[in-house]
This record gives structure tokens, C-alpha cells and sequence, in this order.
């Protein structure tokens, strides 16, 4: 069994999917944040169906029979709950499907997950959101300066058009790791401020040009 529903309802439905799923079913979920979720499948399954917390990192920000893609998962991490070598044999052959359809399972622990995704999901989507509001503010009557955007806007806008409600479970349950994002990026912004007529900033775009490079591969 697949479930594909928001978080605060996943959790809401544990109970009776517990009840109701036969003794050798596997039970997943793709909700974006896997500590609250796992620790509420632990006091449901305890017998018989196996509850295995999964997160594909391959979703769009527009949803959608319309904007479904063939290649969504190619190439693209899909984390898994636990560890490979000590996973159950409903969780490894549920490894060998997600690698069937192009993706690339990852195991961890949910607390890790969290602070991970924080970083490399959950900052980037707040981050969008912030530009999008100075980019807003700062433009007139006149229609400047968005008049006058061009497409390295919009590619970094790209999660500006990610609906609220899809993200608001999200916030709630890891409010604490993306916290320390938003920290970790006002850190980044303040050096970049006081730096802007240095050299120090080549570095920066170095560094910053190395990860996009990893990134790209």
C-alpha cells in the first residue's frame, strides 16, 4: 500500500490502515517530514504489516494529472527509514521498485532526515517565498524592476509557485530544523553584506559554483 496524503492526514489515518492492512503488507508514505510520522506508525504497527517511512525528493512545484512526468524519479534520491543491511524483505524489494522506476534509494533515520531535507528542501522553498516578497515590495507603479526580470528569476522563483497548503504540515513538524536554516542563511546574507566590495566574495562564488557542479552531475 502507497499513501500519498498530507502529513497531518497521514497521521490521522495510521490507526485504521494499521488495523485494516493483511499481515504481510507493506505500508509506506511520501509525506515530507518523517519523525512525527514514523513515531506515530511505531504505536500502530506492531504486528504483522510493516510501516516503512519514505520521502521521494522529486516533486514539482505545480500538481496535477496535467503535469505528471515519465522521468519524475530518475535519477532522484528517495529516502528510506532504517538501514539497508538490517531492512526486512518487503522494505529491500520496495528498494528494487523505486531503483526500477529511475530513483535512488537512500536510507536514514527519520531525526536525520528532517535536518537534512531542512537544509536541502525546506530552506530553499522559504527562500523563494522571501525573494518573491522583496522582488514584490521593491517593484512601482511603473512595473520596475520585475519589468525587467529575466529568466534567472524565474528559474530561481521556481518554488514561489508551490502552493501553501502542500507546504504547511511541513513547517509544523520540522519547524525546529528549518529554523536553524533560516538561521544558518541570515548568517550567509550578513557575510555576503559586509563583503560586497571584497575579494572574499570570489571564494564564495567558488564554493558556491563547486555545489552546483555536484549538483549538476
Amino acid at each position: 500500500m502507497y499513501i500519498a496524503l498530507p502529513i497531518g492526514a497521514t497521521i490521522e489515518m495510521l490507526p485504521a490502515i494499521a488495523n485494516a492492512a493483511e499481515p504481510h503488507a507493506l505500508v509506506t508514505d511520501a509525506c515530507s517530514t518523517k519523525a512525527v510520522v514514523c513515531q506515530a506508525a511505531q504505536e500502530h504497527f506492531r504486528r504483522g504489516a510493516l510501516f516503512l517511512g519514505g520521502h521521494p525528493m522529486a516533486g514539482k512545484e505545480q500538481s496535477g494529472i496535467e503535469h505528471a512526468d515519465a522521468e519524475l524519479f530518475q535519477g532522484a534520491p528517495y529516502a528510506l527509514m532504517g538501514t539497508e543491511e538490517h531492512a526486512e524483505p518487503r522494505a529491500k524489494a520496495f528498494a528494487e521498485m523505486i531503483r526500477a522506476i529511475g530513483g535512488r534509494p537512500t536510507w536514514c533515520d527519520p531525526d536525520t532526515h528532517d535536518w537534512a531535507v531542512g537544509v536541502v528542501s525546506h530552506l530553499p522553498q522559504l527562500a523563494a517565498i522571501a525573494l518573491a516578497r522583496v522582488v514584490q515590495d521593491e517593484t512601482d507603479e511603473t512595473g520596475l524592476p520585475l519589468s525587467l526580470a529575466g529568466p534567472g528569476l524565474q528559474d530561481t522563483l521556481r518554488l514561489a509557485g508551490s502552493p501553501y497548503q502542500v507546504w504547511r504540515d511541513i513547517f509544523l513538524t520540522n519547524t525546529d530544523n528549518i529554523s536553524r536554516a533560516l538561521d544558518r542563511l541570515a548568517q550567509a546574507v550578513d557575510y555576503l553584506r559586509t563583503r560586497l566590495a571584497s575579494r572574499d566574495l570570489e571564494q564564495e562564488f567558488r564554493s558556491a559554483n563547486e555545489l552546483y557542479k555536484l549538483l549538476r552531475k
